[in-house]
């Protein structure tokens, strides 16, 4: 059976006992027992056991950017729904708010003494928990925005990264030769020492963009 094996931050590659084409598409079984119909791209390593490794991509185009999709929508429906049990608290917590708006004492040994004070605790535990509704309304809010974010990022588990990191590449390449002769100027003293940093890293990406898409 053909699964997932981890390749790269990011990446999963499939392991196969057998050998396959480019552009053959192949069945990839998940740890959990699903299974997802994939199209093979590049033979990318081989192990002792005579397993072949693939760059796969999914054949209903699920990916990456894809998951951070309904990541963020899935958030952003938690987000709707605790706001609404907010709103319904607090509305609720609203009883009897005539009686409390003339902030009559409770009287002590009548027999409204009971229904007095259940009514302030029911409407107090109904604030508590508008209040932790809202907070959790605004815990997703904000990791739905992250996950929106997310969603236009493009990484070494894509065949557009190649393309990417070329142009990363290449940018990274003018500014660190910019800085050298005096074109840009450096900000602090290790501008230099970080470009040169995230040029390697560009070039270290799109190495591995090749090795797995073109």
């Amino acid at each position: 059976m053909n699964t997932y094996s981890k390749f790269a931050p990011n990446v999963f590659v499939a392991k196969c006992p057998e050998m396959h084409e480019k552009g053959e598409t192949i069945i990839l079984e998940t740890k959990y027992g699903k299974e997802h119909e994939c199209i093979v791209f590049n033979l990318v390593a081989r192990d002792r056991e005579s397993n072949f490794y693939y760059s796969i991509v999914r054949s209903d185009g699920f990916n990456a950017q894809e998951f951070a999709k309904k990541k963020a929508e899935r958030y952003q429906n938690w987000a709707v729904n605790s706001e609404n049990k907010s709103t319904k608290y607090w509305e609720a917590s609203k009883e009897g708010k005539d009686f409390l708006a003339l902030a009559e004492p409770i009287k002590i040994g009548h027999h409204s003494e009971k229904r007095h004070r259940a009514l302030i605790e029911r409407n107090h535990n109904r604030m508590g928990k508008c209040v932790e509704e809202s907070k959790k309304a605004e815990q997703h809010e904000s990791k739905a925005e992250y996950w929106e974010a997310k969603a236009n990022d493009i990484n070494l588990s894509m065949p557009e990264s190649v393309e990417f990191y070329e142009y990363k590449t290449e940018a990274s390449k003018e500014y660190h030769e910019g800085l050298k002769s005096g074109k840009y100027e450096r900000s602090h003293s290790f501008s230099l020492t970080y470009a040169k940093k995230a040029l390697n890293e560009a070039e270290k990406n799109l190495e591995m963009a090749n090795k797995l898409w073109s």
